[in-house]
């Protein structure tokens, strides 16, 4: 039900999900990743079989009758709302977050993240298509935070999505990752490949104040730095108005955005150094998995420099990749 990430590889996509899997091979590739655990899909099966969840689906899809995204979500919610953890599940997890507790020193925070078995892959990333949850405090959230990303499964988006790219609900399950929540200084993203131009000698950065939700999400227009792979230097720089940042607000404890502090708006939100540093693992983890990636990273201001970069994602760049691959099959 539980396997830790740094015992997960990318062979283990069928268990942890795609999420889940990249994590687990960064680790043991030598990359900092927040430590957690995944609760595998076994897990998700059989809470899948215990609530019902299988058979309403299966009796909703006899016959081939084709159903709206819509009705299934307004049939299956009420499954999810109503449904408990199957009690070895509940245990699982729990010792598992107490464990992670006791490793980092206190009740930790965590994030509790959507990993589905057909997410990240080469051909399909679900981005946004399925629920994470930031700063989860306890393990009572994160079984309830666990259960809400299992039932992102089938939201409207998720299930339209699967319907466009010919995916069943039979062939994708859905695994859940915790992990450490990070203190983010800045945060945002790294192409190894240039996502509009195809350009695959530059490293492409976008960076801002805060998590990294407001760059991923489009909420903030975020720092822009292009890097030459072979030499490191800096080719392009843009520095953008940051307002605004997304943070964990100390009173509720839920993830807010939030004004930026007039002096910080327009301060660059990476250093000389810490752009370069970014740009050495994005080339690293491109040359680890053979192909252009899409990586997710941010920088923890409770610990120091290097090590306070930490890697939160890494997938295929799906987007280019079929252009590449439409351009190359014409030929």
């Amino acid at each position: 039900m539980i396997m830790w990430l740094d015992q997960i590889s990318k062979a283990d996509v069928p268990l942890v999900g795609g999420k889940g899997a990249s994590l687990g091979e960064l680790s043991q590739a030598g990359k900092q990743v927040p430590p957690g655990f995944s609760i595998t899909v076994n897990a998700y099966r059989s809470f899948a079989t215990s609530s019902g969840i299988c058979k309403r689906l299966n009796e909703l899809t006899v016959g081939g009758v084709e159903i709206s995204e819509e009705k299934i979500k307004h049939i299956i919610d009420p499954y999810i709302q109503k449904s408990m953890l199957p009690s070895v599940v509940e245990k699982a997890v729990r010792d598992a977050y107490l464990l992670l507790c006791s490793r980092v020193g206190n009740e930790v925070l965590v994030a509790v993240r959507s990993s589905a078995t057909m997410e990240d892959s080469g051909s399909t990333s679900f981005a946004g298509q399925h629920e994470t949850f930031l700063n989860v405090l306890g393990v009572e959230a994160v079984l309830a935070k666990t259960l809400l990303c299992w039932g992102s499964m089938f939201s409207p988006h998720a299930l339209h999505y699967r319907n466009a790219n010919e995916i069943s609900l039979e062939e994708d399950a859905m695994a859940v990752v915790v992990q450490k929540m990070v203190n983010a200084k800045s945060a945002g993203v790294a192409f190894t490949v240039d996502p509009v131009s195809g350009d695959r000698d530059s490293v492409v950065i976008d960076a801002a104040w805060g998590l990294g939700e407001g760059v991923v999400g489009g909420f903030v227009t975020p720092d822009h730095f292009v890097v030459d792979k072979k030499t490191l230097e800096i080719k392009e720089r843009w520095i953008s108005p940051k307002t605004s940042e997304f943070a964990r607000d100390s009173v509720s404890g839920e993830t807010v955005q939030r004004e930026v502090a007039k002096e910080k708006q327009m301060t660059p939100s990476l250093t000389v150094m810490e752009v370069k540093a970014i740009a050495q693992n994005a080339i690293s983890i491109e040359q680890h998995y053979g192909q252009p990636q899409d990586i997710e990273w941010a920088f923890d201001q409770d610990l120091s420099f290097p090590k306070n970069l930490l890697i939160l994602q890494s997938r295929p760049v799906t987007v280019w990749g079929k252009v590449k691959s439409l351009a190359a099959g014409s030929h």
